[in-house]
């Protein structure tokens, strides 16, 4: 992937890991600050900037994630696509098309803006909290998956129905079905009515 200024200010040069620095926001979703990562989720968490992708196949099955169960925040359990934060700095597109290479190991064929959400969701295993204003990205992806173990656990393709399936009987992030909803009007737009979403 490309170094950006937001990127080159998040790496090590001297082999220690960085601490991760997220971007502060208000209500409107205005940068007022940063704040270390962890910091930013500890209760009752702080405001800033997310990001979450929702990518499907071609035959409009929706791409999930299972989390690498050595995440220190929802370890294990389904969610979407991809998610995280842009560095201080960085656009929330090349964030998620950034996120989406390092944990899947692909480039989505197609990425569109797809809304914002903000939301409040405190996670009850952890005690950390998602204070989060969050850009929500709809796409393709058609290359083979690449996953990085230490972000992701496995994957699966699933269809609406497919997926109200599991997440009834099983584990889902905190923040699934709120971004999911957010999300669902540009998902209907590239899935076509036919798709259930």
């Amino acid at each position: 992937m490309p170094t950006t200024p937001a990127t080159a200010a998040n790496s090590s040069s001297n082999g220690t890991a960085p601490s991760i620095m997220l971007e502060l926001v208000d209500e409107n979703g205005t940068t007022i600050g940063t704040a270390e990562k962890l910091a930013a989720h500890q209760a009752p968490g702080q405001l800033h900037r997310a990001f979450s992708v929702f990518l499907f196949d071609e035959e409009g099955r929706l791409l999930l994630q299972r989390r690498a169960l050595g995440k220190y925040h929802s370890p294990g359990v389904w969610s979407n696509t991809c998610c995280g934060h842009p560095y201080p700095g960085e656009a929330p597109f090349a964030a998620a098309a950034r996120r989406v290479h390092e944990e899947l190991g692909v480039s989505p064929s197609l990425l569109a803006e797809a809304g914002t959400v903000r939301y409040n969701h405190p996670d009850p295993a952890s005690g950390l909290v998602e204070q989060e204003y969050n850009h929500l990205f709809v796409g393709m992806v058609q290359a083979r998956l690449r996953a990085d173990p230490a972000e992701v656990e496995e994957t699966a393709f699933v269809t609406a129905r497919e997926l109200a399936d599991r997440h009834a009987s099983g584990a889902f992030s905190a923040w699934f079905m709120t971004v999911l909803d957010a999300a669902r009007p540009a998902i209907k737009e590239l899935t076509g009515e036919t798709g259930g979403w």
